[in-house]
């Protein structure tokens, strides 16, 4: 089978470029292994989701894509590859292109949760300081409204004062030029976890829980920018994720639960990955949901949905082939 294969490709970050510009594109390693995984087994197209992607697709056709595609511009920058193939009938993995932007847009998102009554923080939008809103209770974690890979989401994103409010809120306003989300905190664990496949066949794969105690002290317990790419490195790996997850029977059916009815909720196809915390009384709620979920091939790396596929006995070649395999058995071709 003739399978494509669309990526961004982290680029160098010139002396103007902001820190996180990259964050959420593929290195070089990981657009390799995840090549190598698919050659096992058929012949790969990777094709690059820049602006010949369309012409490309077009005149290729392959068989089905396996789309990485996280996009630069536009807060439905991850739906742009989805539209394009849609547009011309050639299948792919993972969600379509509404799901993408829905599950980009936080705000967006967290209102569909709560219509299906799927538990999430209670927030707020801010698209301009000179406007007074009522916000929620101090602490408060303050997000950009559209970004992955906490972009925008820093150490300093935990406020407890007006004064670290306004100004966090300034920083995502100014440096990522569009709305903040301002949200509840929650104060208790937090956990990612990993699902694969489709309707009553989804698969939850181990928990991931995230250990906030070995970061280094006086660090602000959330899994920000520079958690999750600065003090944990390939050179110098951090202790900080437990899978599986230490939960007593109760929660562990808890948090599969609320994933699965959110995964159902956002229309998720085939995988996602979804940020899980707990609130003053212990009960899961959704952060966000990852439905373009990131894929480091190192170990060392600690990418949170291979950590899961690992510990449920996939290899990463199994992982990729396996997403694969799902895709197109949803859409009706023998991978």
């Amino acid at each position: 089978m003739n399978v494509g294969f669309c990526f961004n490709r982290k680029k160098p970050q010139g002396e103007s470029s902001p820190d996180d510009i990259y964050a959420e594109w593929d290195d070089e390693e990981t657009i390799a292994a995840v090549l190598s995984s698919l050659a096992r087994n058929h012949r790969v197209i990777p094709i690059e989701a820049d602006e010949q992607a369309f012409e490309k697709f077009r005149k290729l056709r392959p068989d089905i894509v396996f789309n990485m595609a996280e996009g630069m511009y536009g807060i439905s920058r991850e739906a742009q590859i989805p539209a394009m193939l849609d547009m011309l009938r050639i299948p792919y993995t993972g969600s379509d292109p509404l799901t993408l932007a829905l599950c980009l847009d936080k705000a967006l998102a967290k209102q569909v949760l709560s219509y299906h009554r799927i538990p999430t923080a209670s927030f707020i939008v801010v698209h301009d300081l000179r406007k007074k809103p009522e916000f929620p209770p101090f602490p408060l974690i303050v997000k950009p409204l559209a970004e992955g890979s906490s972009k925008g989401i820093g150490n300093r994103a935990l406020v407890h004062t007006p004064k670290e409010l306004k100004e966090q809120i300034s920083t995502v306003l100014n440096k990522y030029h569009q709305p903040a989300l301002v949200e509840k905190y929650l104060p208790g664990r937090e956990f990612t976890v990993a699902l694969l496949g489709n309707g009553a066949g989804v698969q939850v794969l181990p928990i991931v829980e995230i250990q906030f105690e070995q970061l280094p002290a006086h660090i602000n317990p959330i899994y920000s920018f520079e958690a999750k790419w600065i003090w944990d490195t390939v050179e110098e790996p951090l202790e900080i994720f437990a899978c599986p997850a230490k939960v007593s029977p109760r929660l562990k059916k808890r948090i599969e639960a609320v994933c699965q009815a959110a995964f159902a909720a956002l229309r998720c196809l085939d995988w996602c990955r979804i940020d899980i915390r707990l609130d003053d009384a212990g009960e899961p709620n959704v952060l966000e949901l990852n439905p373009l979920p990131g894929i480091l091939p190192n170990p060392d790396a600690n990418s949170c949905f291979p950590k899961a596929a690992r510990t449920a006995g996939l290899s990463y070649v199994d992982l990729i082939n396996r997403v694969l395999e799902i895709a197109c058995q949803r859409v009706g071709l023998k991978p």
